[in-house]
């Protein structure tokens, strides 16, 4: 590893059990520095980082748990010799070869870029409709205005200046760090290149309707902060989640047509949702299953919409909307 492209890791988790194990070897393998912070986790998770001997950092339960409280511990904790380089990798992902060196070199070459990531993608996205829809989810636009996901390289000078995660955030504080980069005058890319592999292994509704009911509260708090952020998302949810409900209802009740026009509506979307995930070469029926799952988690994203809504209006933070 040369001077340019050494970089320093940061590896957050909660409960991950053999996955964190897997995070650690391979994060081991190519950082210079590796630091575990561990959110209260009620199994072996700390024991294992121990064992692995990275330095590990036990946050305190008294103050509320949050990915991005953890990120700024870990980055803390790397103090002020830390490399130009820091890569955050949730615990439940695990780093490829080959993505460091990309990276360092994408960022040494973009002095402009406050950070990069590649794509992060699902162990087994076959196992379920849910993992498939995550790993669809994974694929973010390429390009310089990119919003990631938790696993990223950051360059350490930027990271600084932005002031760190925002840790009153359950939710969405990988945008909102992209965001907050790019009105310091950032960039923040998404490049070609596997960076994770992720291990959702959501295989029931309910761990996957968790997490989409957090999708939901995040676009509420991106919107709150930035205004447009999180705005086609929470229109999508609001309009498909709330709307077309209540119309149907109201058709039901009052007026047929209505009902019916709420029906060929949906019908039309679904036909639209399956036909572009056809074209992904998946077969009709398992395509009209994910169209659908796609649509119902339009109701979870706006109870977490509701939810933030709520909060904000009560001025109370809720703890973490965990899913696994």
């Amino acid at each position: 590893m040369t001077e340019a492209s050494r970089f320093d890791a940061v590896v957050i988790g909660r409960n991950e059990g053999a996955r964190l194990g897997a995070a650690l070897r391979a994060a081991q393998a190519m950082a210079a520095e590796v630091v575990y912070v561990d959110s209260g986790s009620r199994d072996d998770s700390v024991a294992q980082a121990r064992a692995a001997g990275v330095r590990v950092i036990e946050l305190d339960p008294a103050v509320p748990f949050s990915a991005a409280r953890a990120r700024n511990a870990g980055f803390a904790a790397l103090g002020g010799a830390c490399a130009n380089w820091v890569q955050f990798i949730d615990g439940d992902c695990i780093l490829q070869l080959g993505w460091p060196a990309r990276a360092t070199a994408f960022l040494l070459e973009h002095p402009k870029a406050g950070l990069v990531f590649g794509r992060q993608y699902e162990a087994r996205p076959d196992a379920s409709v849910f993992n498939f829809l995550i790993d669809w989810e994974w694929d973010k636009p390429l390009g310089p205005q990119a919003l990631s996901a938790g696993c990223v390289m950051v360059r350490a000078d930027a990271l600084r200046e932005v002031g760190g995660y925002d840790e009153t955030l359950i939710a969405g504080e990988d945008d909102d760090l992209c965001l907050r980069l790019q009105a310091a005058g950032w960039q923040t890319w998404r490049i070609e290149g596997e960076m994770t592999e992720h291990d959702a292994r959501l295989l029931t509704p309910g761990p996957w309707w968790r997490r989409t009911v957090r999708a939901g509260y995040s676009f509420g708090a991106l919107g709150a902060r930035h205004g447009a952020a999180g705005r086609a998302q929470r229109l999508r949810a609001v309009f498909w989640g709330g709307v077309m409900p209540l119309l149907a209802l109201l058709g039901l009740v009052f007026w047929f047509a209505l009902f019916v026009l709420v029906v060929i509506a949906v019908g039309l979307w679904l036909a639209r949702q399956t036909l572009r995930f056809t074209r992904m070469e998946l077969a009709p029926a398992r395509a009209l299953t994910i169209a659908g799952t796609l649509l119902l988690g339009k109701f979870a994203e706006l109870q977490g919409l509701m939810r933030f809504w709520i909060d904000q209006r009560r001025g109370t933070r809720r703890a973490l909307i965990e899913y696994k």
